[in-house]
């Protein structure tokens, strides 16, 4: 049995971490809850401790794992702090900050022989998992071009923030997902274009963004936007005999919305109005058009992961140098944004 803690017991706790945990009863038990504050906005879960005692946690030998899920700009005290105290952490992401306090905190790790991971759970999206099984099945040739859209209409959100900041940037705050997405699997790419905005203007939220990623003569597009009143599909991906479309995103954020958890045998199951369309050549110059039932998402597969790793002593699922590389992209693209503006003065 893996005992873990939590650092912050706020949305990200309840909402994307605890559903998971707590699914995986037979292997992991969640003992420990800190917050500051000591409020308690959500359901409390019967057997946990709440405390506004750090201690209740850094000093209790029975806690295996630390999960930190507090603002950004607490990530790397906290890790430290706990892999100080020769326990284990799962840190949310973005990771860190910055690459330099990325590589301080798996040093340390590393040299204490613990384990430090980033809470990467959009690997398990449906969506995702779905296109790489089109992509898998060779029916559209030779990969050519992907396109990845995360977009939003709230335009409420870059209106409300007057100032600039990582911690509240599009690129930190949701680039963390789809560049893991194209990290993971299609690896490290051979050059990488920036195209990161403040669309309403200089010193407000960086609003937008635009990589591309070169994989020779293969291009990896994530493109987001606060501005988009009809979202872009979710993947579109080209190949030299057809193009599969994704247009809806996985549904487990939208069963979470609505308090449906994942006990429920449909948690973020996709409808057939859901499933993508393939559309293809076959090797007789047929033509085919048919639709692809989705993978199945699930968030609890990082933490199956992490129990993999640290009693099974598995190799870890998200990798060191994929969250460094991560946060190395994320640092380049809002200096980009910094130095177009400074062109354009």
């Amino acid at each position: 049995m893996l005992k873990i803690a939590y650092i912050g017991n706020g949305k990200s706790t309840n909402r994307y971490h605890l559903p998971f945990a707590l699914k995986l009863k037979d292997k992991i038990q969640v003992k420990t809850i800190y917050s500051p504050s000591g409020k308690i906005r959500w359901k409390p879960i019967e057997g946990v401790h709440y405390t506004t005692e750090l201690a209740d946690i850094l000093e209790d030998e029975e806690i295996q794992l630390v999960v930190v899920t507090t603002p950004l700009k607490w990530h790397y005290h906290y890790a430290k702090l706990i892999l100080q105290h020769g326990k284990n952490a799962l840190i949310e992401k973005p990771f860190t900050e910055n690459s330099q306090d990325a590589k301080e905190l798996f040093r340390l790790a590393k040299a204490k022989g613990l384990f430090l991971q980033c809470y990467q759970n959009r690997r398990f999206d449906s969506d995702f998992l779905t296109t790489q099984k089109v992509i898998e099945s060779g029916k559209l040739g030779e990969l050519l071009e992907v396109e990845m859209h995360y977009d939003y209409f709230r335009p409420e959100v870059p209106l409300n923030v007057k100032k600039f900041s990582k911690e509240f940037s599009y690129l930190y705050g949701h680039g963390c997902h789809t560049v893991d997405q194209v990290l993971s699997y299609f690896g490290d790419p051979d050059d990488i274009h920036y195209d990161v905005r403040q669309l309403l203007g200089e010193n407000r939220m960086n609003d937008y963004f635009d990589l591309d990623f070169y994989y020779g003569k293969l291009k990896v597009s994530i493109k987001s936007s606060y501005f988009r009143l009809k979202p872009r599909p979710s993947f579109v991906v080209y190949g030299t005999k057809g193009v599969f479309v994704k247009t809806t995103k996985d549904r487990q954020e939208e069963h979470l919305k609505l308090f449906y958890m994942p006990e429920h045998a449909d948690f973020g199951i996709d409808l057939p109005e859901h499933y993508g369309t393939l559309t293809y050549l076959d090797d007789k110059n047929k033509y085919h058009e048919e639709k692809v039932i989705s993978e199945v998402g699930d968030y609890s597969r990082v933490y199956q992961g992490v129990y993999d790793s640290i009693i099974e002593k598995k190799p870890k699922v998200i990798k060191d140098l994929e969250t460094i590389h991560q946060m190395e992209i994320l640092e380049a693209g809002i200096k980009s944004m910094d130095e177009k503006k400074r062109g354009e003065k």
